[in-house]
């Protein structure tokens, strides 16, 4: 019906006219209704009105006497009976009648359906035009019929003898009508009315459906549903087959749509329409997404390091929503921890180069210059010290060589940055690490933030780390002689996005602690603040803060993990 090819009528405009069309069509129905009932009731009422007329003059006594009268004698026809009919009391009745009530004809007639009184003169003394059988036999009719003076609504009543000693013989009728002319006119000025009222309803309807045009033009983007299909398609290929998660509500921050990448990254499954409140998002990545200005921001979900990127959604100068976009960093921050401990290494084997390079140096001196003795005093001296002695003084307590290269390469950026690492006194590892990455990166974690701290604060920059075997369970404690931690964020540490420091890459600074502990309880360890610092009593303590980490199943008795991988 609409199509018409490339030029089809848009579906607006469809859904428009079809309501129009609907409106009409009902409205068209029930005005033919109303029509027919209001002339069937018209027709009824003056039925009943021509019925209460012919009621009124068949009981005058003048009437029935004069009728019972005419009765009981047989009437000569001819112009003489016509004239006396005509100036007899009946006619006057019936005229009066007639011009009173406004009826088209008051008929009397006798028992022989002979008429005593007609609104012509010359119908007078004849033989009524229709059948006054039912009357003449005491029954009442109403009857639309066509007579001598046209169509008409007409009621017929007997009328009874006045003397009661007769038993009600019937002696004649009296048949009023009403033209159906009149009726036609009152029903006329009834549909009228109705029409005004009809037309309005339409008015009204197509007012209407133009409304839920524009509404549903707003709703849908002014896009067709041939063109909705096809995105719904295309936005289905690009979440399912993209390889970033995707969290998407709508103005109201109800979520529209969760790919299956997001759900996996995020650890969530809500329902659709959920309030993003309540569909389990962390406290950061919630933050991030609320806040919707497009920076990247690195969480810790669960055992996973993601980014996420949350951006408004507009058309128009509307605001549609908002859109979340997860990736997963957990291989590239693996990746990162690693490239971080190779560099740690070459680091350490940078700066035991340049310490062998200087000593060999002095012992090709002493050689050259013919001092044999001081060289063979300085070998023996080199021998006893070791290549990491005088780096770090007491890593020998530790067996694992990746360990104490980590180590060293921290003291020397501890140096670089003004504060003295030391080692604790209780230092003992004798077994290597299982997991050489994920120790660098919680101890390396708790250390930076330990150098950090002494080196904003304190007299004497000063770190100690402690590291203690139990069988293959490794503790850390580390103090500084910081500030300590504010008293504000110490209950809130190791939450995402706390942090003292500001500044940082993206996604901003407080992840480290968290993703220390994270690494920490997936071996089933933890990492705790155990003193958040400040003045005490203990001068022999730091100052600072002391944080305490143990990591179960982490070292071995086999070939250090690294020497395997290498």
């Amino acid at each position: 019906m609409f199509s018409r090819g490339p030029r089809s009528v848009r579906l607006r405009t469809q859904i428009l006219l079809l309501q129009i069309a609907v409106v009409g069509l009902t409205l068209g129905l029930a005005f033919g209704v109303f029509a027919y009932v209001s002339g069937d009731r018209l027709s009824g009422e003056y039925g009943q009105r021509a019925l209460a007329i012919a009621r009124t003059v068949a009981s005058d006594p003048q009437v029935r006497a004069a009728v019972a009268r005419y009765a009981d004698s047989p009437l000569p026809a001819g112009p003489a009976l016509r004239q006396e009919l005509a100036d007899g009391e009946l006619e006057q009745i019936a005229d009066n009648a007639r011009l009173r009530t406004g009826a088209l004809f008051v008929v009397i007639t006798d028992d022989a359906g002979i008429r005593l009184a007609h609104p012509d003169p010359a119908r007078l003394g004849e033989m009524v035009s229709t059948d006054p059988s039912r009357a003449l036999a005491g029954g009442e009719v109403v009857i639309q019929e066509h007579g001598t003076l046209g169509e008409s609504v007409r009621a017929k009543v007997p009328v009874l003898q006045p003397d009661a000693a007769a038993g009600g013989r019937v002696v004649g009728e009296v048949s009023v009508g009403i033209s159906t002319a009149a009726v036609h006119d009152q029903l006329l000025g009834d549909l009228r009315r109705a029409g005004l009222l009809v037309g309005g309803a339409l008015l009204a309807g197509i007012a209407g459906s133009v409304l839920l045009a524009r509404r549903w033009h707003g709703l849908t983007l002014g896009l067709e549903p041939s063109e909705l299909a096809e995105l719904v398609r295309e936005q289905d290929a690009v979440l399912h087959g993209i390889g970033e998660g995707v969290v998407a509500v709508d103005a109201a921050w109800r979520t529209t749509v969760v790919n299956e990448k997001a759900r996996r990254l995020l650890g969530i499954d809500p329902e659709p329409g959920s309030a993003v409140d309540a569909i389990g998002l962390t406290p950061r990545v919630l933050e991030a997404f609320r806040a919707a200005d497009g920076h990247p921001v690195q969480a810790a979900v669960g055992d996973r390091i993601v980014v996420v990127t949350a951006r408004t959604v507009t058309r128009d100068a509307r605001t549609l929503g908002a859109v979340l976009s997860v990736r997963d960093r957990t291989d590239v921050e693996s990746l990162t921890r690693q490239l971080d401990a190779v560099s740690t290494m070459s680091t350490v084997l940078r700066a035991q180069r340049h310490e062998f390079a200087n000593r060999l140096h002095l012992l090709s001196g002493l050689l050259h210059t013919g001092r044999p003795d001081e060289a063979t005093r300085y070998l023996g001296e080199l021998l006893g010290s070791g290549p990491l002695g005088a780096t770090l003084p007491g890593v020998d307590a530790i067996r694992d060589p990746y360990l104490q290269a980590f180590l060293a390469a921290k003291a020397a950026h501890a140096r670089e940055r003004g504060v003295h690492l030391r080692l604790g006194p209780n230092t003992w590892i004798d077994a290597n690490l299982a997991a050489p990455v994920d120790v660098t990166t919680v101890l390396g974690n708790l250390l930076d933030n330990a150098i950090d701290a002494a080196a904003a604060g304190g007299a004497v920059p000063l770190v100690e780390v402690e590291l203690v075997q139990e069988a293959a369970t490794l503790h850390i404690a580390i103090a500084d002689s910081g500030a300590g931690v504010d008293p504000a964020v110490a209950d809130s540490i190791f939450a995402e996005g706390v942090s003292t420091k500001s500044g940082g890459g993206p996604g901003g600074r407080g992840l480290g602690l968290a993703l220390a502990r994270q690494v920490a309880r997936a071996w089933g360890g933890e990492v705790l603040l155990g003193d958040p610092g400040g003045v005490r009593e203990d001068s022999a303590r730091l100052p600072g803060a002391e944080f305490i980490a143990r990591m179960p199943g982490v070292l071995t008795e086999q070939e250090a993990a690294w020497t395997e991988e290498s």
